[in-house]
């Protein structure tokens, strides 16, 4: 029979087990970070072609965008360089399929971040990357400004994804009585739009804006309407059920977004490593504890990190910023303290 004295030390030992797992030190490593480790590179998953977000690169074989300087940032801390991804290029609707079977590591595909995506399809968001919203593309000529000028006209939008949910919830909240124009791709109704069979096409304002600069002669003849009918907040996804790597991508992040705030660049990084008085960026530098230790990382996976993409900032720059080819605003991609949202959480 078991004692009140052995019942209070067995509860004694309990506590101090369970205090012993909450204490800060090296975090174990989870099956993904494992099995990335074993074959020496990250496995991505990204869209086959979106200016900006991920496209082919100059160099045969090559990929360019923030969704895969996201990624290499991401391989940098792991693998200690920016080189060991493998892209595997797929459609919208394969994209969380496949995540789910395993076929790559990290989703970084302009995935909007959802209730249901969170809660029920097996996936997990990490940190929004890029603000979007839903909105319209109309001709220039058509002289449509705002959305109130829609009503009653055919909108061409895709079944995929959530951009006709959302465009049905607004047209019957709004009584904007639209109608829509179904199609399977968005390359389907992209041409639809084109061919002018609808007044305007719906879709991310992001992928507005790739349609205008990529696939009309003159992008001057078309115009983004300025309201956006919803919220798509866009950043990496992983699989549900690893907390382990999910803190590995989701600091990764975090550290490109504190790096701009604290002015760590691409080109200074090495010189704050070793001379910055900042608390902060000691920390995340490595030059000052040891925050690798805490997601299973090198002392220096922020360093790697940031040598291979700069912050978050230049990469925002680069690849969707006002002088890229695309020349998207900064607007609510801004880092909080310049009239964005974009706030890194304190790395401490």
């Amino acid at each position: 029979m078991r004692t009140k004295s052995t019942t209070a030390w067995w509860r004694r030992v309990a506590i101090a087990l369970g205090m012993l797992a909450l204490a800060p030190g090296a975090t174990q490593a989870g099956p993904t970070l494992e099995a990335v480790r074993a074959r020496d590179a990250l496995l991505c998953g990204i869209s086959p072609g979106m200016l900006g977000f991920s496209h082919p690169g100059t160099a045969p074989g090559s990929w360019e965008g923030m969704d895969v300087d996201i990624c290499r940032a991401v391989a940098a801390a792991v693998l200690g360089s920016s080189d060991k991804v493998t892209f595997v290029h797929l459609q919208v609707d394969e994209r969380l399929p496949a995540l789910r079977e395993g076929r790559f590591d990290i989703l970084a595909f302009a995935a909007s971040y959802t209730m249901s995506r969170d809660t029920s399809m097996g996936v997990r968001a990490t940190v929004v990357t890029y603000y979007d919203g839903q909105g319209f593309l109309v001709r220039t000529a058509s002289k449509l400004r705002n959305t109130r000028q829609l009503r009653g006209k055919p909108i061409c939008v895709t079944t995929t994804g959530s951009s006709e949910q959302t465009l049905q919830e607004y047209s019957n909240a709004q009584k904007m009585d639209f109608r829509l124009l179904r199609f399977a791709r968005f390359k389907e109704a992209t041409e639809a739009y084109l061919a002018g069979r609808c007044a305007a096409i719906s879709a991310d304002a992001t992928s507005l804006a790739v349609v205008r600069r990529t696939q009309t002669p003159l992008p001057a003849d078309h115009l983004i309407l300025p309201e956006l009918i919803s919220k798509e907040p866009l950043g990496p996804l992983v699989r549900r059920g690893d907390d382990e790597w999910a803190s590995v991508v989701s600091w990764v992040i975090q550290g490109l977004i504190a790096a701009e705030e604290h002015g760590v660049t691409r080109a200074n990084v090495v010189q704050q490593a070793a001379s910055s008085p900042n608390a902060e960026v000691q920390r995340m530098l490595g030059r000052s504890g040891d925050t690798g230790k805490m997601i299973g990382l090198e002392r220096d996976w922020l360093l790697n990190a940031l040598r291979a993409t700069g912050n978050y900032g230049e990469i925002f720059a680069r690849n969707v910023g006002a002088d890229s080819p695309l020349g998207l605003p900064r607007g609510l991609n801004a880092l909080w303290n310049h009239g964005g949202l974009q706030y890194a959480l304190p790395i401490r």
